[in-house]
């Protein structure tokens, strides 16, 4: 059975290693899925998402000269995940009726992100400013204490 690019198929989870997963394809052929294929979130660690025996719906990304099959199982979810941290606008990039979400209070912000990146903005040069008071005040002291060469 020849496998087609961009197609969904059933498989089964052979073998796991630190850098992806091999899956067997119901063809018997088998392919791998690097470990930044396996899901939207980051994966540090294989075995916290996939085991061995695993059955898991993998899309071909391509079929190399040499034989070698690349899938992925993030490709291959019928629905991605949709990012939370904003509602999308029309289509205009102006930045308008997007909504950014407060992590610390889990209400929601108001803010657009020109004013949530200015307010950023504005905390860390006021924290820098204050850094800088503290380094030349430290520099002043060093100055005006007495030289301890002769």
């Amino acid at each position: 059975m020849q496998l087609d690019v961009g197609k969904i198929y059933d498989g089964k989870v052979t073998g796991i290693t630190k850098f992806g997963a091999f899956v067997e394809l119901e063809s018997g052929t088998t392919g791998m899925v690097h470990i930044s294929e396996v899901a939207n979130s980051f994966v540090n660690e294989i075995k916290d998402h996939l085991t061995e025996g695993q059955s898991v719906k993998v899309k071909v990304l391509s079929v190399g000269n040499d034989g070698k099959i690349s899938l992925s199982i993030k490709k291959a979810a019928e629905n991605p995940p949709v990012r939370k941290d904003f509602k999308r606008s029309n289509g205009n990039n102006s930045g308008s009726g997007r909504r950014f979400d407060n992590k610390q209070s889990g209400e929601r912000n108001p803010q657009t992100p020109e004013a949530a990146f200015e307010d950023m903005l504005s905390k860390f040069k006021q924290n820098s400013d204050e850094r800088m008071s503290d380094l030349k005040k430290i520099m002043d002291n060093k100055r005006r204490s007495p030289s301890r060469r002769k």
